[in-house]
This record gives C-alpha cells, sequence and structure tokens, in this order.
C-alpha cells in the first residue's frame, strides 16, 4: 500500500475516531482545493495591510531611528523570514488550519498550544474594528467625505457594518474570499507603486513641497541610530510585517496543501519587503525627518497629509491604497482566528460548535460569527473608553504576534529535532533558524513589556492600574485565556490527554 500523503494523512486524522493520544472530532470538512498559490499569495499580503501598517508605523519609526527607518524595516524582515520558514516546514508535515494551535500541541504538548490558539484568537479580536475604522475612514476621504470621515458616530456604525460585510464574505466562501482578495491586492499595489514613484520623482527633480532628502545606501544600516532605538523601531516592523501567516490558515482549503501555503507565506515577506523599502524610502525622502516625525502621534494620518502634498488633486490614490489595505486585512484577519478556533473544536479544545462547517459552502461559519461578533464588541467598547484606547490594543497586539511566532520557531525545532544532525540544510532551516527567529521575538517580546510597564515609557502615555494601557490590554487577555482553559479542561479533559511527538515527521524537499 501506497504510503499517505501529507494532506492524505491530515484529512484522515480529522475524521477517525478520537483516541487518548490525539483525539479529533469528526465536525465536517473544509472545501478542499478551494484556491490556488496566487490566491494565497494574495491574502498573505493582504492579511499584513500593507498600506496602512506603512502609514501607521513609518511617522513613529521616524521619530525613533531617523532616515535609518528603512534599514529597520530590513532587519525586521530576519526575524519574519525565518518564522516563515518554520511555518513552511511545520506546514508540511501537519497541514491543519489551526496552524500555531495544533503544531505547538503535537510538538510541546496541549497547554501550550491550546495558548498559542488563543493568541492567534485573540489578535483578530483586537484589530478587526481597527482595520475597519480605517477602511471606512479613509474610504470616505477618498471620495471628498470629509465631514463624515470627521463624525465619530457615523464611523463607528458604518465599521460595525462593514465587519458583518466582512464576514459574510468569509462565511459565503473561500473563491468568492479570494477573487475579492486578488482585485484589493492588485488595487492597493497601483496605488503604492504610484505614490512612490510620484514623490521620488519629485525628489530628484527637485518639484518637492517638503524638505526633500536625497536618498543615500546608508539608510538601509539599521545599526544607524544606535542599539536602544532599533529595539523600539523592530516591535513597529514586527506588526508591519505581520499578518502573511493567514495563507497557511488556509492550508486545509488550498491545492497542494503541504506545499503551495508555506510558500506564499514565505513569498509575502519578500513581496513585503520589497514594498516597505520602496515606500519608506520615497516617504522619508520626500517629506524629511522632522515633518514625519511632528506627526508621528497621529499614525496613518501622516499619509492622508503626505498624498496632498505628493499627488495633489490625485491624492485620492493614496487614500484609496491605504482603505483598500485596511478593507483587505479586515477581512482576512478574520480567517486566522475562525480557523484556528475550529481546529481547536475539533480536537475538543473548545465546545463542539465551533466546529461547524457548512456543508455547502465548506466554511466555518459558526466561528467566523463569533470572530466577527466578539471583534465588534470590542471595538465599540474600547472606541467608546477613547482613541487613544483603540491605538492602546493594536499596541498590545504586538506582544501577542512575537508570543505565538517565537512559539512556532520553538516548535519546528523541537518537531524536527531527530533530523537536525542529519546535515547542515536540515540544522539550519529546522533548527537553527527558527530558533534564532523564536530568540529575536523573545527578546523583542521581554524589551516591549519592559517598556509597557512604565506607562511613561510606553507607546502609549494612558496608565491603566499603574502600568500602560496596552500591557494591561495583553495581560487581561491572557489571563481570561487562562481561565477559559481551565474551565474547558474541566468541560471536556480529552484534549489535554493528547501527548507531544504525535506527528508525522515529513523531511524538508
Amino acid at each position: 500500500m501506497a504510503a499517505d500523503t501529507p494532506t492524505e494523512t491530515a484529512a484522515r486524522q480529522h475524521t477517525e475516531p478520537a483516541t487518548a493520544t490525539a483525539p479529533t472530532a469528526p465536525a465536517g470538512a473544509l472545501k478542499a482545493d478551494a484556491i490556488g498559490f496566487l490566491d494565497a499569495l494574495a491574502i498573505g499580503l493582504n492579511a499584513t495591510s500593507p498600506a496602512y501598517s506603512l502609514a501607521a508605523v513609518i511617522g513613529p519609526l521616524v521619530v525613533l531611528v531617523g532616515v535609518h527607518a528603512p534599514g529597520v524595516m530590513l532587519a525586521s524582515f530576519v526575524p519574519m523570514l525565518l518564522i516563515a520558514s518554520a511555518f513552511h516546514y511545520l506546514n508540511r508535515s501537519d497541514p491543519d488550519c489551526g496552524t500555531t494551535f495544533s503544531w505547538a500541541t503535537r510538538a510541546l504538548g496541549p497547554t501550550t498550544g491550546w495558548l498559542g490558539g488563543w493568541a492567534i484568537a485573540m489578535t483578530g479580536v483586537l484589530v478587526v474594528g481597527s482595520l475597519a475604522d480605517v477602511a471606512v475612514g479613509f474610504g470616505l476621504l477618498a471620495v471628498g467625505a470629509d465631514g463624515l470621515a470627521g463624525n465619530a458616530l457615523v464611523r463607528e456604525v458604518l465599521t460595525v457594518l462593514l465587519i458583518l460585510v466582512m464576514s459574510w464574505l468569509c462565511v459565503r466562501g473561500t473563491e468568492a474570499s479570494a477573487r475579492f482578495q486578488n482585485v484589493l491586492v492588485l488595487l492597493q499595489v497601483i496605488c503604492l507603486v504610484v505614490f512612490a514613484a510620484v514623490a521620488l520623482y519629485r525628489v530628484y527633480a527637485g518639484t518637492g513641497s517638503l524638505d526633500a532628502v536625497r536618498p543615500a545606501a546608508g539608510w538601509l544600516n539599521p545599526f544607524g541610530a544606535g542599539g536602544s532605538a532599533l529595539t523600539g523601531g523592530l516591535l513597529l516592523g514586527v506588526f508591519a510585517y505581520w499578518g502573511w501567516e493567514s495563507a497557511l490558515n488556509l492550508t486545509e482549503e488550498t491545492k497542494d496543501s503541504a506545499n503551495a501555503p508555506g510558500r506564499a507565506g514565505i513569498w509575502s515577506t519578500v513581496v513585503l519587503l520589497a514594498t516597505y523599502l520602496s515606500v519608506a524610502v520615497a516617504v522619508v525622502a520626500y517629506a524629511g525627518t522632522a515633518y514625519l516625525a511632528g506627526r508621528a502621534d497621529t499614525e496613518e494620518d501622516v499619509f492622508a497629509a503626505l498624498a496632498h502634498e505628493v499627488l495633489g488633486g490625485w491624492d485620492w490614490i493614496l487614500l484609496l491604497a491605504v482603505s483598500t489595505s485596511a478593507l483587505a486585512s479586515t477581512q482576512t484577519t478574520i480567517i486566522p482566528a475562525s480557523r484556528t478556533a475550529l481546529s481547536m473544536a475539533r480536537r475538543h479544545a473548545l465546545p463542539a460548535r465551533f466546529a461547524r462547517v457548512d456543508p455547502r459552502r465548506g466554511t466555518p461559519g459558526t466561528s467566523t460569527w463569533w470572530v466577527a461578533g466578539t471583534a465588534t464588541v470590542w471595538y465599540v467598547v474600547i472606541h467608546r473608553i477613547s482613541e487613544n484606547a483603540l491605538a492602546d490594543s493594536l499596541t498590545a497586539l504586538s506582544l501577542l504576534i512575537a508570543f505565538y511566532y517565537a512559539l512556532t520557531g520553538i516548535a519546528c525545532a523541537v518537531w524536527y529535532r531527530r533530523r537536525l544532525t542529519r546535515g547542515l540544510r536540515p540544522f539550519l532551516l529546522l533548527g537553527a533558524g527558527p530558533l534564532v527567529g523564536a530568540a529575536l521575538l523573545v527578546w523583542l517580546l521581554v524589551e516591549s513589556v519592559a517598556d509597557m510597564a512604565d506607562p511613561h515609557n510606553a507607546a502609549s502615555s494612558t496608565a491603566w492600574f499603574g502600568l500602560g494601557a496596552p500591557l494591561v490590554i495583553a495581560l487581561f487577555l491572557s489571563a481570561a485565556g487562562v481561565v477559559l482553559m481551565l474551565v474547558r479542561r474541566a468541560a471536556s479533559a480529552a484534549f489535554w490527554r493528547e501527548r507531544p511527538g504525535t506527528h508525522q515527521d515529513t523531511p524538508p524537499a
């Protein structure tokens, strides 16, 4: 009898009766072969929201490192690439839509896996509302409805409606979502390229309206502003790159599920690097450091100002890029959280209802609407507290990202530990690379916690209970996760009977 492929193995694991070592719950299957490699690549790119991420980080980044902002974006790429490689090779062995949850469970144990899955789910809750809010705001600005864009109630209502529409599109079908994402990524990239090209042309032509600075090779040196500045800059860079792994959460719905999603994740980081470097260089060169630093507190609004400075009456092009970017990411950020909840439910780590899959559309309706509903409530409550609280939620996001990315790198090295001594390639790709990426992220996590513990040093000046608000939010969500895990374990201990090592050790090509 021929050996099972990784895809067949994963499918069998999700339909066979539960056992004491690897319990699963047959709860329906996601629609196989719904999308291809290019679709997965588009979803991975859109999940990072390139235009929005650049708009949100470029001002604060310039405050920290000045003209070396492009260099820090380059340095931030290193841990992302190493962790993307870990995602790729873990997916080859276990193409499960729960990604980190499944891999950490099988490599490190169910408690660690559960916490990794919870972190992924909570990133969706924290960021979906903010992304939808930005999509609405910049969309209104792009069509000249500045008054409505400045009306908090109008934006809130439209944001909630947008979350519901994007969730409905996710439930409607993965193919429909992929087609929508392909259009959005193309539109977004075209707008960014036009903006960067015009900005650089005006810099070299001497027709810029701000304090232009001609680009220099030294801008790519991430250490130019010193070590402490680099630490803060890398934290911003991690946020900017986050999201590419959405392609791997669709692994069970992608053709060649053992290879295509992982390659899409890796190529997403490479394309992002090229995009971030070109646009960052263009922005810093055209605006100069003083202009950007002076508008760092407005975050993404700096692009609204730059749009008019660079493009004049065509400023809607950049405004449309940011709106499109946030719109696409609103949908794609729902995907990892909903698929992770589905995977957790199939293994009895969450109630069985989260594992329900629409038999006709092949999408996880229950878990998708749960993510949408929770994210909507979080957005409305936080938005009513203050605009600062909404920004603090995004800052707290970096802690969760660093945690589950680092966990994935460690899981990869542990998973393939028996292969690390079989040659230089396995040692570097399966062990050293993922562990270096994980170590960098753990370092950033520790530095970030230390910074946020003092509200005067934190990314937000808001203080809650004597700590920076972002740290309080992260601690609250972590504590809630631990409590829910204990409650779930008391209700059904089947998942916690799993033991590390129950996986197929598939070698890399």
